[in-house]
């Protein structure tokens, strides 16, 4: 089977090369009963890897069980990976099997391995190396056949060197080591799963799919995606709940992108969000109506009498564009390679505009810049605007 027959049977959108290599590892290694180690960044999709594997490899037709290390508490980890014994402990009012016990024969997918607690890490080494392990409470050497394959989206190496992870089960588990890209490396996709969420969703409410404008794909292209494809699908169902208009322009995405190192939640511009907004989005803000506003400036100097551009370019959809305001914003100022000119800078010149622009009357002000009174109040303040 292709790669392309693998991507539609699992689900996977995307044509980058990294991605391809690491499904490919994938198809290849299946058969065998190697141990691999998925890693990548949170939120990649790290778990369709081992399914591909399991669903490739003579084991297909047995269990196939996912445990996610890193939501058990350290106090029964040991109990769901190996069982335990009826009596062995507060709670145990019967026998049961363990994750290694049900998958015999089968493949475990075990997601953020490095969560392991050191104890554990050595019951799992064991379980690798021979294939035996024991219950709790119990006394009795078990056998299991189980295909392990484990995921991580942390450092190991630095695990390693911190204490915190046994360097023989890394090597064990890392026989065949399989490297998921992150969302920002696969930029040619970015704009492919978007729509693919947005249609998911059109699909499941009955409602037409949302659009991106071109120059809405460019910054969602643009964007660094700290959450990966989990992050992306959130905020493209976020957009289809919230906006009416289906066609989604970049100043309207761009209330959906958190600031970048920023820890808080995106949210969706309002009186409660706009508050937050940075530097960066007013002026991203700025420039894209600026550009709209040029758009259609050129398309109707180019059909005016001569006479008429000046007073047109001078007063043309609430902005005064004037050759003093070209000279004298900071946009266009030549600058000498010792004083850079700051996003604060910027930032200040664009509202220091705005406000000449409306008498100092700031609610029109905090209009033409699409942000709210209390923003812009914040912001005269911070970056001492007289």
């Amino acid at each position: 089977m292709d790669l392309n027959q693998i991507k539609q049977r699992f689900g996977i959108i995307g044509n980058d090369p990294e991605l391809e290599r690491a499904i490919e590892i994938a198809r290849q290694v299946a058969p065998t009963n190697l141990s691999v180690l998925v890693t990548g960044e949170s939120g990649v999709g790290k778990e369709v890897i081992p399914q591909i594997i399991h669903q490739y490899s003579a084991r297909k037709h047995n269990v196939y069980l996912a445990l996610n290390c890193g939501g058990i508490p350290e106090g029964t980890i040991d109990s769901e990976l190996f069982g335990h014994e009826k009596g062995s402990f507060t709670g145990a009012i019967e026998t049961r099997k363990g994750y290694f016990e049900e998958a015999d024969g089968g493949t475990l997918f075990l997601d953020e391995v490095a969560e392991l607690p050191l104890s554990t890490q050595v019951r799992l080494l064991r379980v690798l190396q021979t294939g035996e392990f024991i219950k709790v409470g119990s006394a009795k050497v078990q056998k299991t056949n189980v295909r392990v394959v484990a995921a991580t989206n942390v450092n190991l190496l630095g695990a390693i060197r911190d204490g915190k992870f046994r360097e023989d089960l890394y090597y064990r588990l890392c026989t065949v080591p399989i490297t998921v890209p992150p969302l920002r490396e696969r930029k040619d996709d970015i704009n492919l799963l978007f729509k693919k969420f947005a249609l998911d969703f059109a699909d499941q409410n009955m409602v037409p799919a949302v659009r991106l404008t071109p120059e809405a794909q460019e910054l969602l292209r643009s964007y660094r995606w700290p959450g990966n494809v989990r992050q992306l699908q959130s905020v493209a169902n976020r957009i289809s709940v919230l906006e009416t208009n289906r066609l989604i322009s970049a100043e309207v995405l761009a209330r959906y992108l958190p600031s970048e190192g920023s820890s808080r939640l995106p949210v969706r511009t309002g009186d409660s969000g706009s508050d937050y907004m940075s530097d960066r989005d007013i002026i991203f803000k700025i420039l894209y109506q600026l550009r709209k506003d040029i758009e259609e400036l050129k398309a109707r100097v180019d059909h005016m009498p001569e006479e008429e551009e000046e007073e047109t370019i001078r007063h043309h959809s609430g902005y005064i564009i004037s050759p003093d305001d070209v000279k004298s914003s900071p946009l266009t100022q030549e600058q000498p390679a010792s004083e850079p000119v700051s996003i604060q800078d910027v930032s200040a010149e664009l509202i220091r505009k705005a406000l000449e622009r409306h008498g100092g009357r700031r609610k029109p002000a905090a209009e033409e810049l699409g942000i709210s009174e209390r923003t812009l109040y914040r912001k005269i303040k911070e970056l001492n605007i007289q």
